[in-house]
């Protein structure tokens, strides 16, 4: 947003856009900052939205919760976050968060002002992690590169991760005032071009020079600076963010049923998908509970501390008009069959057989099952045994009146399908809403080996025969802290996430997901290229490797082979990819 005192058209070209009631300036953003205009960074944020959310649903339970009025000193979020349980939370829930969080274990509030600022590609990327973490757990000294630097280096243990404490280096060091500080700020956060970091680094260089500051710490100096040329994180910026980290940490370990309400009810957003979401919220205790034509609103519901209601909002193609024409018709009366449900609230074809197969017919008193629904749904409802057109008059009134109520040998006829089995159920539910409130698709596959010998099991899931196992044994998430360094082991899981960022070097990272948690894995670069077709398509991975116990207790799985999991059904699987 651009702001400025006269008329902005009689400086910048305006343009209007597409959008009623909004104009672009046709000048680029860095240009008109240059000019002296005041530029205003206008961040939007989900999180902000899904707390918003969540703050709401508390209040209309009768928790009253203001976030300015919150302890920050609370010593169960900040076993939350030294145990890396941030799944949804705000800025520490990536892969890499939670691998620094165990080994950074904050225990106030600026410990996360700084976790949020050293996990970012600057300060990775020019090499001051590693330093930060062993200057806090004594593995080394700390070194201020100068000791004028020590005032400002001081809370960082001589890191510097923020652009103010750059800024402040390059006046005492080399002399800037505030002016060039300022020109020092805008080049580090100019992304068109290096030149403006070439210019200011060699009069940083000159001024230092003048000085007799030594090489070495003249180097140190550019190096610090040019780890932000591309990534400057203000400091406020940073504990702009940990507030809202801190806050969404806090919902979660207090209020987790109203947290998880709030962050489904604001979907997509976050690192994590929903079905991921509702598993992380099962192992906190809370039950989710179906979508449900009788019980569901549109938004996912807390109905008390450890559970929910799904919302209709989670139905795939279910048009907004349709949910609240279903929410309104059952307010006056509910709903007492299916031919009522279909009669008055009048889904469509796709609608109905959508319903259906997601379960939410299956609370209605004559749907046996979701096949059973399927059934009905197909029916002319001209045709069905309780339709306008086959009851008498005096009939219709008293249905009007929810009088009438058929019994249940009034039905027709019974459904001649069958129930679908767990694993139907599975695949219909990831085809309708993209996640399940029913078993981890994991826990059907393991069950189906451990329930069968493996000779018999290698016939109806071919990639988990015997051969595919380097130890025989198939282990879980839950697994991994118990086992020592250096073990070979099998897993298998979904695949949630796949990162591979510029700063690793080529190597990749996967967090796998079973019915008991989230495994990590390290996948090596030439490990990857080996296997980067498996490792990029395939949702489900049959991997085999070595448990790595890094710092914090961390347990990885170095992958040496991979293998794709065939699944018996497909499944709508989403993870969150490179990104």
């Amino acid at each position: 947003m651009i702001i400025c005192d006269n008329g902005l058209d009689s400086i910048v070209p305006l343009q209007p856009t597409a959008m009623p009631n909004r104009t672009i300036a046709q000048w680029d953003k860095d240009d008109c900052e240059d000019l002296g205009i005041v530029k205003v960074d206008l961040l939007g944020l989900g999180m902000l939205a899904a707390m918003e959310d969540s703050l709401r649903i508390c209040h209309q339970r009768g928790k009253n919760i203001d976030l300015t009025r919150i302890p920050y000193d609370d010593p169960a979020t900040y076993d939350l976050l030294c145990r890396a349980d941030t799944v949804g939370t705000f800025q520490v829930e990536s892969r890499a968060q939670m691998a620094t969080l165990p080994i950074m274990r904050p225990k106030n509030f600026y410990d996360l002002v700084i976790e949020v600022a050293l996990i970012r590609p600057g300060p990775i990327a020019g090499d001051l992690v590693h330093p930060y973490l062993n200057r806090r757990n004594g593995r080394e000294p700390v070194d201020y590169i100068h000791p004028d630097f020590q005032p400002v280096l001081g809370r960082t243990l001589g890191v510097p991760l923020f652009q103010e404490q750059v800024l402040r280096m390059a006046m005492l060091i080399a002399g800037f005032d505030g002016a060039e500080a300022d020109e020092l700020r805008r080049a580090m956060s100019f992304k068109r071009s290096d030149q403006r970091m070439e210019d200011i680094s060699r009069k940083l260089i000159l001024r230092m020079s003048e000085r007799n500051i030594d090489i070495a710490v003249q180097e140190k100096v550019i190096k610090a600076i040019g780890s932000f040329a591309l990534y400057g994180f203000p400091e406020s910026h940073s504990i702009s963010f940990a507030l809202i980290a801190y806050a969404s940490c806090w919902l979660k370990i207090h209020h987790p049923a109203e947290f998880f309400a709030g962050l489904i009810n604001n979907q997509p957003m976050g690192f994590y998908s929903v079905a991921t979401l509702l598993r992380d919220a099962r192992r906190h205790g809370i039950r989710t509970k179906p979508v449900s034509v009788l019980h569901s609103a549109w938004e996912t519901l807390v109905l008390d501390d450890q559970t929910l209601r799904l919302g209709l909002q989670r139905l795939k193609n279910l048009s907004t008009a349709t949910a609240e024409r279903l929410v309104a018709t059952r307010s006056h009366a509910q709903f007492y069959s299916l031919p009522d449900f279909l009669r008055r609230v009048h889904p469509n074809r796709k609608e109905r057989r959508l319903l259906a197969a997601a379960g939410a017919l299956n609370d209605l008193p004559e749907v046996e099952h979701r096949r059973d629904g399927l059934w009905q749904v197909e029916m002319d409802p001209q045709e069905n045994l309780f339709s306008r057109s086959r009851l008498p008059a005096e009939t219709c009134a008293a249905e009007e009146s929810s009088a009438y109520r058929p019994s249940q040998g009034d039905r027709q006829s019974a459904t001649p399908l069958t129930r679908m089995t767990a694993l139907e159920r599975l695949s219909s539910d990831y085809a309708t809403q993209g996640h399940t409130t029913g078993p981890h698709p994991m826990s059907l596959l393991r069950k189906a080996w451990e329930a069968e010998s493996r000779r018999s099991s290698a016939k109806a899931f071919p990639n988990l025969a015997p051969s595919s196992f380097r130890n025989g044994t198939l282990l879980r998430a839950s697994d991994f802290p118990s086992i020592p360094h250096g073990r070979q082991i099998t897993c298998a899981g979904l695949v949630i996430c796949r990162q591979r960022p510029g700063t690793a070097k080529g190597h990749c990272f996967i967090s796998l997901e079973d019915e008991t948690g989230i495994a990590n894995l390290f996948v090596p670069r030439d490990t990857f290229h080996h296997y980067q077709t498996v490792i990029t398509t395939e949702p489900f991975l049959l991997c085999h490797g070595r448990i790595q116990i890094g710092e914090g207790d961390l347990h990885t799985l170095y992958l040496t082979a991979v293998e794709p999991l065939s699944f018996p059904s497909d499944l709508d699987t989403h993870s969150h990819d490179f990104c």
